[in-house]
């Protein structure tokens, strides 16, 4: 890390983020940094550790800031404690030699690698040009990945065979998208400038050649030498994770607990709800799939893609002003449907620094052309508006009030996650829900991440069911009891129960932060409101609350109930 003396928290941070973004320009695409484009990481096991030496440099610095006059107020206070927070669960993941088996369907070097092109600058010659040599780059980021998957191999940490599995189809299709033999990256190109053909179609060629390269690997190579390993990872690993992906260290059996609470109290409002849609149902999930069959319903990609853009567009208009002060440029928010080869569930990426490239919302149709509105609707308040959308623009509006750090990549995915869980709460409190279905609809949205709570700590723990449920009681949650149980209490099809537990397994830890995360917003809220009584301002405390940058959940809750 370049010599900084006398510097503040603040200042530490940002001189942070300009060093990360020479080493992952990944991540300086993402905050619209121009000279990236061209680039990409270095994903190989020195590439890893460079990244620990940096972090490590960092808090060292950061000892000396929070030493000085002035690092006591509570702008540096505050984003002090989310650069040692987050860069100390960073170094734990890392010092484990958790980026030496990082397998599964998401959240992989390989797949950073691929969904950077969909937000890469594609409007000139010029961004084209950049773009073929961030192609020809590519080759040589996935024999990193490669090799450091291979250095796992050697010391015997390696991931499980379903996430492998998995993998391994997921690169199949990126390298074969509809069966002609045309890849994901060929594909991408196809819309380049004439000018250019030649070197794009070279390039991407290149591109699909180390995605067969590494599938071909991955397949006769990794998933032999792993075969019969487990799936699961252990309360010590979890407890790793969680930490990393929440921002604190959890009682791992009192969330567990939670998650039951949850799942009884929400079972119970979907009862009601799903007499109202079909009397006599039996079960909430009987009137789900009769909306699959019977309730509206979106017909065709670009119809749906224009439909959520609508439904944004609305909630923009009618929230700003009333529940949220917002400014113009955080009103934009674009749709878009996710490339083919995605994991199942839908997501959202923020918008560059300076709003030049809007934040957008994303689709995995899965094949489909149809699209039962009551699985949609609170999922967009969920990744768009005010859910996802409205926090991190909102971060990036203020970032001159915060640091780069805490506007962009300091983010705790819990943080995250459980303001767009509370979003979607927030919309069915202020009666955006209309009528029984789609208010059933995000009950079982609500249900979903009650499930996940429970599932993802059940079976990665080894827990027992408890007495009360009424699936397996007295048993031990294992992978495939866990896929059985989420889709026992889901109306997402087959395929995408199974992208989610695969998911769970790939990224312990970070399913639960959604839940849990609410729970943490709902309790500043509530502290707040005692704290302020009948003079509680809602709309003053959301945006002061979406000011203030990421926390871990306990600073989260800290902060929030002094707002």
């Amino acid at each position: 890390m370049s010599e900084t003396k006398n510097v503040l928290p603040r200042e530490v941070a940002d001189a942070y983020v300009d060093e990360l973004i020479a080493l992952d320009p990944i991540t300086g695409t993402y905050l619209g940094v121009k000279e990236c484009s061209s680039k990409l990481p270095d994903t190989s096991p020195a590439g890893q550790e460079a990244l620990a030496r940096l972090a490590r440099a960092t808090l060292a610095r950061l000892d000396e800031a929070e030493r000085l006059p002035g690092a006591d107020s509570d702008i540096e206070r505050r984003c002090g404690r989310l650069l040692r927070e987050r860069l100390t669960a960073e170094l734990a993941v890392h010092d484990a030699d958790e980026g030496l088996r990082a397998v599964g369907n998401m959240h992989t070097a390989a797949h950073a690698v691929r969904e950077v092109f969909t937000v890469t600058p594609t409007e000139t010659d010029e961004d084209w040009a950049a773009i073929a040599e961030r192609l020809r780059a590519v080759p040589a980021a996935f024999e990193g990945y490669r090799a450091s998957l291979s250095l796992g191999l050697e010391r015997k940490l390696h991931a499980g065979p379903r996430p492998t599995a998995t993998f391994v189809e997921q690169l199949t299709e990126w390298s074969d998208t509809d069966g002609s033999g045309r890849g994901w990256f060929e594909d991408f190109v196809s819309t380049g400038p004439d000018a250019l053909r030649a070197g794009l179609d070279e390039a991407a060629r290149a591109a699909t050649a180390a995605v067969t390269g590494l599938r071909d690997w991955m397949r006769d190579v990794y998933a032999p030498a792993i075969e019969g390993g487990p799936d699961t990872v252990g309360r010590e690993r979890y407890a790793r994770w969680s930490r990393y992906f929440n921002g604190t260290d959890l009682d791992l059996d009192e969330a567990y607990a939670y998650g039951w609470s949850e799942y009884h109290r929400l079972l119970a409002e979907m009862r009601e709800e799903a007499e109202k849609v079909l009397p006599g149902a039996g079960t909430p999930w009987v009137a789900l799939a009769h909306l699959d069959e019977h309730g509206r319903h979106i017909e065709g990609v670009d119809e749906v893609r224009a439909w959520l853009q609508g439904l944004m567009d609305r909630a923009i208009e009618e929230l700003d002003g009333t529940h949220f002060e917002l400014a113009e440029r955080v009103r934009k928010v674009e749709s878009r449907i996710a490339p083919p080869g995605s994991a199942a569930a839908p997501y959202y990426t923020p918008p560059s620094e300076d709003f030049s490239r809007p934040g957008c919302t994303w689709l995995p149709t899965m094949g489909l052309t149809r699209f039962p509105v009551y699985d949609l609707v609170s999922t967009w308040y969920h990744e768009g508006v005010p859910g996802h959308h409205l926090q991190l623009a909102q971060w990036a509006h203020v970032a001159e009030n915060l640091s780069r750090y805490q506007a962009t990549i300091g983010g705790v995915s819990a943080n995250c996650e459980g303001w767009a869980l509370y979003a979607e709460r927030l919309m069915d409190e202020l009666g955006y829900l209309k009528d029984a279905e789609e208010r059933l609809g995000y009950l079982d949205a609500q249900m979903m991440r009650a499930a996940r709570v429970i599932v993802d700590i059940g079976m990665h723990l080894e827990l027992e069911i408890p007495a009360d449920s009424p699936f397996h009681p007295g048993g031990r949650w294992t992978p495939e009891l866990a896929q059985e149980f989420f889709g026992a209490h889901s109306s997402r099809p087959a395929d995408f129960v199974e992208s989610e537990l695969t998911r769970y397994l790939s990224i312990p830890g970070q399913a639960i932060g959604y839940k849990l995360g609410e729970r943490a917003w709902l309790l500043g809220r509530e502290n707040a409101r005692r704290r302020h009584g009948d003079a509680f301002d809602a709309k003053a405390w959301h945006m002061a609350a979406l000011s203030q940058g990421s926390l871990g959940l306990d600073d989260l809750v800290d902060e929030l109930s002094k707002l």
